[in-house]
Formats: C-alpha cells, structure tokens, sequence
C-alpha cells in the first residue's frame, strides 16, 4: 500500500536518533484523518571551513559513521567550506562542542533534522506525501512536497480545570468535540443529577480521574488542544497530578506523554509538545495575533469580545465559591468548569485564532503552537535560498552585538491644529528591503566585488550585489501574496503575511539571529530616516508644514481648515506626487525599481501635540486627534496618552477623553473641569480611583526602590496570610489599589481614607496643564476654589 497524491497539513514534528541513523517525525492533519510519516536512516549535515580538515579528522576517528565530503559551498569570509555528514545528530552536536574548544565553528550545526528535511523543500506547514509504504496508520518514507495551499478542518478540543486554592484537582472539562464531559472527583449522589447538556462523570480517586482523561483523548482523538494559560496552568496541574498518582498522563497520539521543556531564559516557563497534537493557549494566540488588552484574563477578554464572561466575583471570592460548589453542589460546579471551556471555544471563534496560527504556520514554517519564533521563521525561509547561491549560514555570535539606529522621529511641534492629514509608508522596512535589495548575501557580495561598478551603495559604506541576493525576492513573494489575501478577504493570512515581513528588519538587527549584522539593519532604518527627512522636505516645498513624524508616517499641517473633502483631495495628491517622485528619482538616479508607497493614513479635523510635561518641548508619539475618514465619519483617537495607557487611572483617562472631545468639538469646557474636581473632591467618582499595576517581579526582589504597587502588593499578602488565604503577589501579577491618606492600599483591605488630594495634583492636574496652557489657562486657576470649599469625603 502507498501514499500517492496524499495531501496534509503538519501538527507536529520530532526527530530521534535510531540505530541507523536519525528518524524524523511528522503527525499531519489529512482529511482522511490523522497520519504519522516517518523517514528512517537520516543524515545529518553541518559545515566547517575547508582549511580546518584537518583538526576535523582528528575527532572523526572516535566518531563512526561522520564523513568530510567537498562542496561547492563558501562561507561570508568566502572559503570553501567541507560538509560534514554524520548518521546520527547528536554526532553533529558532540563535534560542534569540541571544535569550539578549538576556536573552530561549526556551521549550521544547530539547525534541527526536522526542520532542516522542510526547508530545504520549502515546505511550511501543507505537505504533499508521495510514494513510500503502510505500516499500520504510520507511512514509511515518504516524499514530502509543498501543498501550500491545503487546509484541512481540524478537530479541537477545549479543556479547563478547577482546582483548590493548594491546586488540588477536583474537576476537568472538555468540550468542542460531541462528547462533552466534566470528570468529577467524588462519589455520584444518592439522586440523579439535573439533566446537562454534558456528561458529569464522578470519579472515586484523582488517579481515576487521570485515567478517564488519557481514555478521552484516546477515543476523541483531536488535533488541537485549546485552553486559557492552558500550559502553565492546566497541564502543569495535571502533570503534577498524575505524578503524585503514579499513573502516566498520556493526552498525545499514540497514548504518548507531553515531552515537557523549559524556556532557557524564563525561568518557570514551561513549553509542552504533545506528540500529533497542536497545544494553543489562547493568550499566547492573542498575543500572536496582535491583539491587545488591558487584562488578558478569561473574564475581561470574553466580556470585551463576547460581551459576557464569568461573573463569579474577585479572585477570593472565585477560590471560595469553587470550594463551596465542591463541597456542596457538584453539578454547579461542573457547569461553571465546563462554561469557561465554552468561552474559550467563542474567543478563538470569534477572534479567528486558529485559522490564525494555521496560516502562520503556512506563512513561517515554524509549528502552529511555536509562538514568536521571527528568527527561527526567518531562517527557514532563507537558509534553503542561500544555499541555492552558494554559501552557508553563519553562526550566532559571529558579529559582536553593538547599538545601531532605530525608526526615524521627527521632532513634534506641540499645539493645537485644525486639518492634519498623516500619510503613511506601506510596509516601510519591507519595501527598503525590495527597493534597494538589502540582503546579507548580498552584502557579502558587494563587499568583495572587485569591480565597484553597478552596485548598490547604502548607507555606512554598505554595498550590495544587484543580482545575488535572496530576501528581497522573500519579501516580494510574501508581498504579491499578502495583497492576494486581502483581495480575498482572508483576514489571518494577511495578518500573518503582514507581521511576518514586518519582522524582518528586527530579525536582522537581533544579536539572537545568525544574520545579526549593525550595518545590515542599519542600511534599511537608516534608509528609512533618509525618506521621512526627504518626504517632509517634498511636503514643505508644497506649502505645508510637517509637524511630526515617526518611523513610517508623516503628519502635515494644511496650515487653514480645509473641509474633509478638501483634507482627503489634498493627501491624495500628495501621496501621489510623492511616489511618482521616488519611481523617477530611483530610475533615473540608481537604475532601481521604487516599491516604496506612500498612501493616505488619517485626516485629523481637529489635533493636538503635547509638550513633554515639564518643558517647552513637544512630546514624541504622543497625541490625540478628532479622525474624519472619506465617508465623514469621526472617531477620536489617543495614541500614547494617559487615555491610552492602563497605568493611569480610570479618573484620569475619562477627564482627558471629555476635556479633549469638548476642546475638539467647540464645546464649553471649564466647567468640565470644575465639576469634575468638585465630583471628586466630593467622592462621587471613588470608582474611578483605582490604579491597576502589573509587578513584574516577585514581592521579595524589590528591595530598594519599592513603588506603590509593591507597597499595596505586601499589605494585600499579609492580610491574605492573616486570614488564612493564599497569598496572591508573591510571585508577581496584577495588583489593584488606591492611594490614601496613609499611602497606597490595596482594594481587598483598604481601611483609610482616600487621599482625594493625590487624585487632583497626581492624575488631573497634569493632563488638564498639557491641555489648557497652550490656551493660557490652568488646572489650578479653574479648581482652586473647589479645593477650599470642598473637604474631602469619607472613605
């Protein structure tokens, strides 16, 4: 039996060094269901300069099976280098080791079997299987082939827990596949449970409890598994759990365990591959998708996207009412474990998160549940490409890791204007990179051409080949394919194509990466300040004013009030002057095709620029901006503001966006301000004073400098200690408190009066200032008076 013509899409990939050489492993996703494809008796290969042979045969006599073999290869110092090929790939790792003791680099020696076999046939995550032969549901040497454009229906199952405040198990859910079911620990009850849309299975042990679940995945066998902090949570308990049991936790295919790892540079971060399983935790999928909140917890997130959530209460309250329910309403239990399943199945719906991270997968290379991972995307793409000219990949570390300049932004001009319209460069970095065929093989080239002529010159004395290059035919080919998706209203494939190519230029200037090199980066931002400077200076020469600019956009000044119409007439000539300028000037001047495109971005009816507080000095991206788009419709917009920012507080964000929108409108503003310190003095905003922190560290490692948060973080615990309850902060986390008259107290155990004093001159004054003095009024002239007749509240 063979696999002709088979078409999958890659879940999961392994490799294990076999008696006969190295095995590579792939679990794909067909639609005849789940296979296994295993290629036997692999080589490994790595590279090593040619004029090392020697100190290289030296070690092979205690390695069988490694061989030198010459190649046509060269690396960036341009000698030839030798391939050494190993059976197995842990061979390769133990020569790398002692040839660096030497002073010797072994290249691409890191580079794993698995993800090497997909390079090299630039296959990402659709496969193609061919030939080979049937062992059982496993093909056996196979051929694999790009099938970029499969996509199968993927069977996904949601899982969530609930556990006692020591993280003792006492139910798991499941949900998404037509057997619903919550494993309950405890005995059934005298009565019948209520009739559930789910099944309620209670479980004597937790050891039982364990073997239910590996049963499930068995019979259920889905390919993705989804949760909320489903890896450092749930799977961690479980794991604990079955080890303190005995019993394996078996949830892969194959009745496989979870091949734990951790983050070498994170400590306590757990990654958890799952062999033939994807595992997506959904705010680390958010997060991928770029996707913001203030909180990523499950009750904010599906409140904001699904309007509803869990409402069971604060965090005591959660850990009280599960021991309640546990103890006596089982059923209710159930049903709250299975309901926050239910909500991360909508929020990856709704959200589109899987087919997200299906075509990041198709887009990068990398796995579905590899999250990040730029530089790693960056090298399966352009490992194969480079070495199709003839060269292999450095090592890290090769280039010593300096500074090297970042965006371009301009300095702001601080005031208040009518009709600001910003213009903005589509994919900026990318489009350098096409334009003007930035590339690392391309700068190896220029730098040892002999003859100067017909290359292209950047910026530090960077040169480039013309016609040996690789990423700006990378770059061009995600291009034509993101402006594809977007034809085709494939949001998560354009998004991926878009982060993707944006990635690049960071890549590049990464010290992680093995393609870091200063100069490289710097010869696309450096080319990026050389555009913006010579944009606003095309802008200026037209009449207009540039009055801030960063990175890739440029806001101009119309210098009168325009209509909207008028506004979105005028940046559209602009921009179409401008790029007809930069196809001009590159043809005639370098003989080089502009991909450099400017398009309209905002009209601002209404905009104001802050100064840095305390100066004269206008701020960087920070503004706010009363938006009209082409069809008239207005929306206001704070980038980088207090209103825009979670560390202040909710007082502060909801004065500036009224003290802003009545300025912009035209509308009376000091009684604003006037009633809104009067309300506070007078305790009718109280809600709006809590400020919302996150401590990025554990409580004991703030020893000298301790801010707010810290100090209502260590109220909160020792309350927590006193009254018997977990300690929430000790290890960092989110902390909410308000300050008082004797400093910050958290919300769980506040005691002391509000500090209304604070609230005025540390979160109102400083917004209202940057508003009103440029029109020669101040917070303290409009509110002095409130203060002396007003005494504060209560608490």
């Amino acid at each position: 039996m063979t696999s002709t013509d088979l078409q999958g899409f890659s879940l999961t990939r392994h490799w294990r060094d076999a008696p006969t050489g190295t095995e590579i492993e792939y679990w794909l996703a067909t639609e005849a269901g789940p296979r296994k494809v295993v290629l036997t008796s692999r080589r490994s290969v790595a590279f090593v300069a040619a004029r090392h042979r020697a100190a290289v045969e030296a070690h092979l006599a205690a390695m069988p099976g490694v061989q030198l073999r010459e190649l046509e290869l060269r690396n960036f110092q341009q000698e030839v280098v030798l391939g050494v090929y190993a059976t197995h790939f842990r061979q390769i790792g133990r020569l790398a080791r002692a040839l660096q003791a030497q002073g010797i680099p072994l290249l691409e020696a890191d580079v794993r079997p698995h993800d090497r076999y997909l390079m090299e046939r630039f296959i990402t995550a659709g496969v193609r299987v061919e030939g080979g032969r049937a062992e059982g549901a496993t093909l056996v040497d196979c051929k694999l082939s790009p099938a970029p454009e499969f996509r199968p229906v993927l069977k996904v199952v949601s899982l969530d827990i609930e556990t006692s405040q020591h993280e003792g198990l006492y139910s798991i859910a499941l949900d998404g596949t037509s057997e619903r079911v919550v494993f309950m620990l405890g005995e059934p009850p005298p009565e019948p449970d209520e009739p559930m849309d789910f099944s309620l299975v209670y479980c004597p042990s937790r050891k039982a409890m364990i073997e239910q679940l590996n049963d499930w995945f068995e019979r259920n066998d889905p390919d993705v598994l989804i949760g909320w902090n489903v890896v450092q949570f749930d799977l961690r308990v479980l794991q604990k759990t079955a080890n303190d049991c005995g019993v394996p936790l078996l949830l892969g295919r194959e009745r496989r365990p979870i091949e734990w790892r951790t983050h070498p540079g994170k400590q306590g971060y757990l990654f958890a591959p799952t062999p033939g399983r994807i595992v997506l935790d959904g705010i680390e999928a958010l997060r991928a998708a770029v996707w913001s909140f203030p909180s990523f917890s499950l009750e904010n997130v599906s409140q904001t996207l699904l309007g509803e959530g869990k409402a069971i209460g604060d965090e005591y309250d959660k850990m009280a009412e599960i021991e309640r329910r546990y103890q006596h309403d089982k059923p209710a239990l159930a049903l709250y474990n299975i309901r926050d399943c239910e909500l991360v199945l909508r929020i990856f719906e709704k959200a589109k998160l899987l087919q997200f991270m299906m075509e990041r997968a198709q887009v990068t290379g990398l796995q579905a549940d590899h999250f990040g991972g730029s530089i790693a995307a960056f090298s399966h793409h352009y490992l194969p490409r480079m070495h199709r000219l003839g060269y292999v990949a450095p090592n890290v570390g090769e280039i010593e890791s300096k500074a090297y300049p970042g965006g371009y932004v301009m300095d702001s001009k601080p005031g208040f204007y009518d009709s600001v319209v910003v213009l903005d460069y589509k994919s900026l970095y990318p489009s350098i990179i096409r334009t003007f065929l930035v590339d690392p093989v391309g700068l190896v080239e220029g730098s040892n051409a002999g003859d100067p002529t017909g290359l292209i010159h950047g910026p530090q004395e960077t040169v480039f080949s013309r016609d040996r290059h690789c990423l700006p035919q990378i770059v061009t080919t995600l291009w034509h394919a993101r402006d594809e998706a977007k034809r085709a209203k494939n949001e998560p494939l354009s998004q991926a194509l878009k982060l993707l190519m944006n990635s690049f230029a960071g890549v590049l200037g990464a010290s992680e990466c093995r393609f870091f090199n200063p100069k490289l980066v710097s010869a696309v931002t450096l080319r990026g300040h050389e555009m913006m400077k010579l944009t606003r200076e095309f802008v200026e020469e037209r009449g207009y004013e540039a009055i801030y600019g960063d990175t890739d956009s440029i806001f101009i000044w119309l210098r009168r009030t325009h209509t909207n119409e008028e506004a979105h007439a005028v940046a559209a000539r602009l921009a179409a002057d401008i790029n007809d300028w930069w196809a001009r000037t590159l043809r005639e001047e370098q003989g080089l095709q502009s991909f450099l495109e400017i398009e309209v971005d905002t009209h601002y009816k209404k905009f104001f620029m802050p100064t840095i507080r305390g100066s004269e000095v206008g701020s960087k991206k920070r503004y706010a901006g009363l938006s009209v788009d082409a069809a008239g419709k207005e929306e206001m917009v704070y980038r980088g503001l207090e209103m825009a920012r979670s560390d202040w507080t909710p007082l502060a964000r909801q004065f500036q966006e009224g003290l802003l929108s009545r300025i912009f409108q035209g509308e009376p503003y000091k009684a604003f301000v006037t009633d809104y310190a009067r309300a506070t003095l007078a305790g009718a905003k109280d809600d709006l004073l809590i400020y919302r922190k996150r401590l990025r560290h554990r409580l004991d490692d703030y020893l000298v400098n301790v801010p707010p948060q810290v100090r209502a973080a260590r109220i909160a615990d020792e309350h927590n200690a006193r009254v018997g309850r977990t300690q929430q902060y000790q290890k960092g986390g989110w902390i909410q408190y308000v300050m008082t008259r004797n400093g910050p107290e958290p919300l769980e155990t506040r005691h002391s009066r509000i500090d209304y004093e604070h609230y005025l001159t540390r979160q109102l004054q400083p917004i209202a200032d940057a508003i009103l003095q440029p029109m020669g009024e101040s917070f303290a002239a409009l509110t002095t008076s409130q203060r002396e007749l007003f005494e504060p509240g209560s608490p």
